[in-house]
């Protein structure tokens, strides 16, 4: 599985060096002239802990989050304050963990965010099912919530047992969601899990449309090594067709879609924490994308606290671009979205997209994965799949050894790529 990675890396980056992420970093984070930045915050506290899921969390604890809040507003003005005027960014989500078990300090975050940045296309929240009633949905939107995604994962009683999820009282949701409004309301579903059935996706599809949602996001089950699951993934032929079914399904229906795995039915509705050229990340595990860099937090919340109380950001790991290893950490994210625009390529690298990729892009035409058109490459239904079957040995060959390692070490001395 490596050796995929490996190889394509190797080719891509015209280079036999690995992706090194070494424990340095800049005090001073270099966001002051950046375009469409983002802001994401990263609040990792569940009730429970489900198997499936690889993001930094812990069983919520009161006190320990109340902590964990004062902490992370002190972050936010030591990055915020490092630009002398408000930044205006794009976008704010919070993540998780289940963000609303903080639901009486989140104000105070939003808050905090202001005093420094301009949001000028609202903000979104992951919310558990459980989390959801009239009472907490009135008070994020009262807070400046317009955005909501729900981890549904599915409606289905046979995969919500596969997954270890405890019953929900979708009854209740649904009410919620009917009293109160959000400009969009997204629901995550998992698909390709075990006897799973393309009637049952459509079923799943169906009911959110019909229940207060207004765009969805379907995830393909991806195994994380470290996040001990007892979930067989099945195979990729199977997970194909179910992949193609999908996306055929809601074209037919008539719904948008505007990434990889999310449709919808309302063109103003999206939900995409991801796809931004630059974003600063706030809290332990959060990352940040800059024009030169990635960094990581540590995933300790105890060493997060220990180097804010020292005036110091949380940073675990950094890796410093070249400028080809930039290009193709934006053709990846972008590609998310199954559109690439030359020009947009051109305006944020100041090269041609043909000049540097071109063998690739006609490669890729010639395999019918992309079509172009005035500059604008597009995925087919085979390019789709094909990517999500990088991207799932990208995660399991990059992303499932990082993380595992920093769930272990809180400030790891380097890791190769």
């Amino acid at each position: 599985m490596s050796l995929i990675t490996t190889a394509t890396r190797m080719w891509l980056t015209r280079s036999f060096e690995p992706f090194t992420f070494k424990n340095d970093y800049d005090q001073t984070l270099p966001f002051q002239e950046t375009t469409q930045l983002g802001l994401y915050v990263h609040i990792p506290f569940c009730r429970s802990i489900c198997s499936f899921c690889p993001y930094c969390k812990v069983i919520y604890d009161p006190a320990v989050c109340d902590e964990y809040i004062d902490y992370l507003i002190k972050e936010i003005h030591m990055v915020g304050s490092l630009n002398a005027t408000k930044k205006v960014v794009s976008s704010l989500y919070f993540g998780g963990g289940s963000p609303a078990l903080a639901l009486n300090r989140l104000e105070k975050v939003i808050s905090a965010i202001k005093d420094h940045f301009i949001i000028t296309e609202g903000i979104g929240i992951e919310l558990h099912p459980d989390n959801i009633d009239i009472e907490t949905l009135e008070h994020l939107k009262k807070i400046g919530i317009t955005k909501v995604s729900i981890g549904i994962q599915s409606f289905q009683p046979l995969q919500l047992e596969i997954l270890g999820r405890q019953k929900t009282d979708f009854t209740k949701l649904f009410q919620a969601l009917k009293r109160v409004t959000f400009e969009t309301i997204s629901m995550d579903f998992i698909f390709a899990l075990p006897n799973q059935t393309i009637t049952d996706l459509k079923s799943d599809i169906e009911k959110a449309f019909d229940h207060g949602a207004n765009h969805i996001a379907i995830y393909p089950f991806i195994d994380f090594t470290f996040a001990n699951s007892k979930i067989s993934s099945i195979n990729k032929n199977a997970k194909r067709k179910l992949m193609d079914e999908i996306t055929l399904y809601c074209l037919a229906k008539g719904y948008r879609r505007d990434s990889i795995w999310t449709f919808s039915n309302d063109d103003n509705a999206k939900y995409s924490s991801m796809t931004r050229d630059n974003f600063l990340g706030f809290g332990c595990s959060a990352t940040t994308l800059l024009k030169d860099q990635f960094k990581v937090n540590t995933f300790s919340i105890q060493e997060y606290q220990k180097r804010i109380e020292q005036g110091k950001l949380p940073t675990s790991l950094t890796i410093r671009f070249t400028k080809r290893q930039r290009m193709l950490y934006y053709l990846f994210w972008t590609a998310y979205s199954t559109k690439i625009d030359a020009r947009e390529f051109e305006l944020f690298f100041g090269e041609e997209l043909t000049k540097n990729f071109g063998l690739e892009l006609w490669l890729a035409k010639h395999l019918g994965f992309i079509t172009e058109q005035n500059g604008v490459y597009s995925m087919t239904l085979k390019g789709a799949f094909y990517y999500h079957y990088y991207e799932n040995y990208y995660t399991l060959s990059y992303i499932d050894k990082m993380w595992g390692i920093m769930r272990e070490e809180a400030f790891p001395e380097y890791i190769l790529l």
